[in-house]
């Protein structure tokens, strides 16, 4: 298997890690904290990507980020931007999510979720009152003979944050996203996080407040409705629209980001339906080994004059139009499959074509683009 599948593997890998093989315990049993406790372990062992990566230092000293965002005399929105701005570095991270409440009869719980990589978190772009972050997987891998491998790169997802945002693209279900016009009292003060899929499609935006009281920076946010996750679609059909809120604390080596989910079926014609609620951990623990930087340079040298003009044709996109749809294929393959293969070809060549470039972001989203 080569780099570029092991990191789908870890990106949308469904398998189950291995479950310790124990002689049977008595019930009950304490299967997973916040979980069904009275499960046999077995039932509730983890799914998710099975990628090996190779091992990370972690950087147990408090980052200057973290350091900077400690001092004195900043005006509130100062604050807000110093704590946004600390989520950029090299970390390794993990994926968590567990189903905690059922509220449908008989309701059989899934196994909980693991997944981890190592990323980059760069920053894009900072102006006026906008902050871009686009996170990069890079991983190495340890081959048969134990020799080190890689790195394999990957363009992972992207998160957007304004200040006191009064024009939103929100989900609205069925791949449909809709505009929503915030009267500008209602987001004084407040941030909103626009979160994007791996090919700069949209997935969710919500309007949050940081809070810097004791010491800590946290962002919490309003509910907000997203897409089923990568974890989730191929594997889940019970359900389709995510409503939940969302937890970013940063801290002295990373960041943590908790979500408090609800799994809602949203039928035409009839009220949502609620099957489960679920709790999500994110954790980013910087690192400072291995390298992530050089391989992710090398990747977005290559490739980044594309992704902006995906980007760009994006910009258009919500400015023209209130609502839009995304069908989920184009000649049976993902709209991420179309990007990807572009830029992989981008990776092998010396040279850009900005034309060339820009007709294919655009024609690809288009292709996909309906009302």
């Amino acid at each position: 298997m080569n780099h570029s599948r092991l990191l789908l593997a870890l990106l949308f890998g469904t398998s189950a890690l291995a479950a310790q093989h124990e002689e049977p315990a008595p019930k009950p049993v304490n299967s997973l904290p916040f979980a069904w406790p009275f499960l046999q372990p077995e039932e509730m062992a983890y799914r998710g990507g099975t990628t090996q990566g190779t091992e990370v230092t972690l950087d147990t000293t408090p980052s200057p980020e973290w350091t900077a965002l400690h001092k004195d005399g900043y005006t509130p929105f100062e604050h807000d931007r110093r704590a946004i701005l600390a989520m950029a570095g090299q970390f390794r991270v993990s994926f968590q999510f567990v189903e905690t409440i059922g509220f449908t009869e008989n309701y059989t719980p899934p196994r909980p979720y693991f997944s981890w990589g190592t990323e980059e978190v760069r920053l894009l772009e900072d102006r006026d009152h906008f902050i871009s972050l686009q996170h990069t997987l890079v991983m190495f891998f340890k081959n048969e003979k134990g020799e080190v491998e890689g790195p394999g790169v990957m363009k992972h997802w992207r998160q957007d944050w304004t200040y006191q945002d009064t024009d939103l693209h929100t989900y609205r279900g069925d791949s449909t996203w809709e505009r929503l016009t915030r009267n500008k009292d209602t987001v004084a003060g407040t941030w909103t996080q626009a979160v994007y899929q791996v090919d700069d499609s949209p997935r969710y935006e919500v309007v949050g407040t940081w809070d810097h009281s004791s010491g800590v920076s946290t962002w919490n946010s309003e509910s907000s409705w997203r897409p089923l996750p990568r974890r989730e679609f191929s594997v889940r059909k019970d359900y389709n629209v995510l409503d939940g809120t969302h937890q970013l604390t940063i801290t002295p080596t990373g960041w943590v980001h908790a979500q408090d989910n609800r799994k809602l079926l949203v039928e035409d014609g009839k009220p949502p339906k609620c099957l489960a609620a679920e709790t999500g951990i994110n954790r980013y623990e910087r690192i400072t080994a291995p390298d992530l930087k050089t391989g992710a340079d090398d990747y977005w040298n290559k490739t980044g004059p594309y992704w902006q003009e995906v980007r760009s044709a994006w910009a258009d996109i919500y400015k023209k139009q209130n609502r839009f749809h995304l069908q989920a294929s184009y000649k049976d393959q993902k709209l991420y499959q179309h990007h990807f293969a572009y830029a992989a070809k981008l990776e092998e060549q010396d040279n850009y074509n900005p034309k060339a470039g820009r007709k294919h972001a655009r024609s690809t989203i288009k292709k996909f683009l309906g009302d």
